[in-house]
């Protein structure tokens, strides 16, 4: 699996712009990227997206920083070192969707990924329907209610630090990713923070 977290100027890949990438090999998790880019030119910019992200509006239009364009570039060198390439995050549509919008925006024509990925979500929810718990519902919405915070929360993790930091972003998702696959703990980052439904009998 190849584990990853976009941080974006917005919410939708066709007018904002990716601001950083953080992923990992999940069988390989020293192997890490980490890299940042200003907005491509024209690109929206929410206030709301920034203040999750803790960039300024100065830093993301930053003409020092490398292009959108260069960033994917790297991002797609690096992952052809990973053998299995299976993108999973937490709403990972978001961040496939991000990618390839950035992929087709630098004229990269041979998109690597498949639209088959993996969910954290889905995996907490049926790992806690397995164990016979009722995942959390939003009772005005009336969908589910099980966000990064509270998956983190179900798998022992303490919340991501604010602002978010796609590099943290995606060590969560991969220590997630263990615990709720194969019941073990995964990165240095997470050993002191014990798998909760290890101690229930």
């Amino acid at each position: 699996m190849l584990i990853v977290d976009v941080e974006a100027s917005g919410v939708e890949y066709r007018t904002h712009s990716i601001v950083s990438v953080g992923a990992l090999d999940f069988a390989n998790p020293r192997n890490r990227f980490y890299e940042e880019c200003r907005v491509w030119d024209g690109a929206h910019v929410m206030d709301e997206a920034l203040a999750v992200n803790g960039f300024t509006k100065e830093q993301v239009i930053d003409p020092k920083k490398q292009s959108e364009a260069d960033l994917i570039h790297a991002f797609l060198d690096w992952s052809d070192g990973v053998a299995e390439r299976t993108l999973a995050a937490q709403n990972v549509s978001f961040d496939r969707d991000f990618l390839k919008a950035a992929a087709e925006r630098a004229g990269h024509t041979e998109w690597p990924f498949s639209y088959r990925t993996i969910d954290t979500h889905t995996l907490a929810y049926m790992h806690m329907v397995t164990r016979g718990l009722q995942p959390p519902v939003d009772s005005v919405k009336k969908h589910s209610a099980l966000d990064l915070d509270a998956t983190l929360e179900y798998c022992g993790i303490p919340s991501e630090p604010a602002p978010h930091n796609a590099l943290t972003g995606a060590l969560s998702h991969a220590e997630v990713i263990s615990r709720l696959l194969y019941g073990r703990k995964l990165l240095p980052e997470f050993d002191e923070f014990e798998i909760p439904w290890r101690n229930v009998f």
